[in-house]
């Protein structure tokens, strides 16, 4: 499970939204210079505040510190969803135009075409699953005062 530490911003029936600190390692990499995350560091995205719906029987207030979780499949099988499928989409028509001996801009075209495709399947597949429970983020504790760090 995949833990991350917040704070109860609001309460609803079943769930609770959880505004949690983008935390990153940066100034302890020896690679910080050449990473997309360090430059976004620089850029001052760093500390920006993240807001999640995640699911709870918890009794719990705004205010409260709390540690949601997410199953690490979970989040493995999204990566692959969101970053693998569109390239798959992409070289698949891109081979298929080849295969159909068509010219260069039409292959071009065609991989694009499957790319776009494939990012509408995600985004339909995403909207699809959204509500389903299992596949949400819950809240696995409710922290004591001052045990958390302040936000």
């Amino acid at each position: 499970m995949i833990e991350e530490q917040g704070r109860v911003i609001a309460v609803e029936a079943g769930a609770v939204w959880v505004e949690t600190l983008r935390q990153s390692t940066c100034s302890s990499c020896s690679v910080k210079a050449g990473c997309g995350q360090g430059l976004l560091d620089q850029l001052g995205v760093a500390g920006k505040r993240g807001h999640v719906r995640a699911l709870s029987d918890l009794s719990l207030n705004v205010g409260d510190s709390v540690v949601i979780g997410v199953r690490e499949e979970l989040l493995v099988r999204g990566s692959l969803l969101v970053y693998l499928l569109p390239l798959l989409g992409l070289f698949a028509a891109a081979v298929l135009a080849e295969q159909l001996a068509l010219s260069e801009p039409w292959v071009i075209f065609s991989a694009l075409c499957g790319f776009v495709g494939a990012c509408a399947g995600v985004r339909w597949r995403s909207r699809q699953i959204a509500a389903d429970p299992a596949l949400q983020p819950v809240v696995l504790r409710a922290l004591l005062a001052g045990a958390v760090a302040t936000f």
